[in-house]
């Protein structure tokens, strides 16, 4: 591990580190993302993600934290450190502690996901766009403790900083896959998975199904819901009874009661 210098916000560097910020596409090109906070990265590093650079100001950071950090990353990293108005550049969060890394992006093919137990719960989400919408999925399953997160047809990049903030970490803390719907549905199907699909279709109350055995509670979009190949190879579609004037509630409310009702039968 070496440490440089930088207080220009013209270095080549922290340009790169910007576009990452920015651009999905700088991200695939890459294979890399930004990570900022202490905690994150943290759980960024117990979760596998190899940093290959970390960048800090000593204005900011907190010394004591930062050499407990260090102790669990490779020693083959590229250390920077920055001035206080390089940072602020380089920075996305309002309250900021002084630290971000640049990791590598892992692979989210379903192939490479495993089950816990013989009884996995599974919530695979259809096309989810708004990166807040995703981060509170990603908090609740971590939550729960979920075995996977499945996103159906991903509209927006796993790695949009935006999820990264609104997950609070659970980006790194949970397994998380992607494919498209049929490919899902394929999946789910040759692993004994059940299906149960959040529609209004032939629907039963949540609370009336049985959700112990391996189990993929599926929810879609407020504005669309589900896609017709969900809902027509689904074992049993689920609706939560509601009691209001309104038909639908946040996807990430909806995804916690029915997958903290799945939890409780597998108790």
């Amino acid at each position: 591990m070496y440490t440089k210098l930088i207080s220009s916000s013209q270095n080549p560097l922290i340009k790169h580190i910007i576009g990452l910020t920015d651009k999905a596409k700088e991200r695939r090109t890459h294979g890399l993302f930004v990570v900022e906070g202490m905690r994150e990265i943290q759980l960024a590093v117990a979760s596998k993600f190899a940093v290959t650079t970390l960048v800090c100001c000593p204005e900011i950071i907190d010394q004591s934290a930062l050499e407990l950090l260090l102790k669990t990353l490779n020693l083959e990293l590229e250390r920077v450190e920055v001035s206080t108005e390089v940072y602020e550049k380089i920075a996305y969060r309002g309250s900021t502690e002084g630290v971000l890394a640049l990791c590598r992006i892992q692979n989210h093919t379903l192939d490479t996901l495993h089950f816990r137990s013989k009884h996995p719960l599974i919530l695979v989400a259809e096309a989810p766009e708004k990166p807040g919408n995703i981060g509170a999925l990603l908090r609740t399953c971590d939550a729960a403790g979920v075995d996977a997160v499945i996103i159906a047809n991903p509209k927006t990049d796993l790695y949009n900083p935006n999820i990264i903030r609104s997950s609070v970490g659970a980006l790194f803390t949970t397994q998380i896959r992607t494919g498209t719907t049929q490919e899902i549905i394929d999946y789910l199907k040759a692993q004994g998975v059940s299906i149960y699909c959040a529609s209004l279709q032939a629907a039963l109350p949540y609370t009336s199904v049985n959700l112990s055995g391996p189990a993929a509670i599926v929810v879609g979009t407020e504005a669309d819901g589900l896609s017709q190949a969900w809902t027509e190879q689904s074992d049993q579609n689920i609706i939560i009874p509601m009691n209001g004037q309104l038909d639908s509630m946040n996807v990430s409310v909806a995804a916690g009661i029915l997958i903290f009702e799945a939890i409780r039968q597998k108790a």
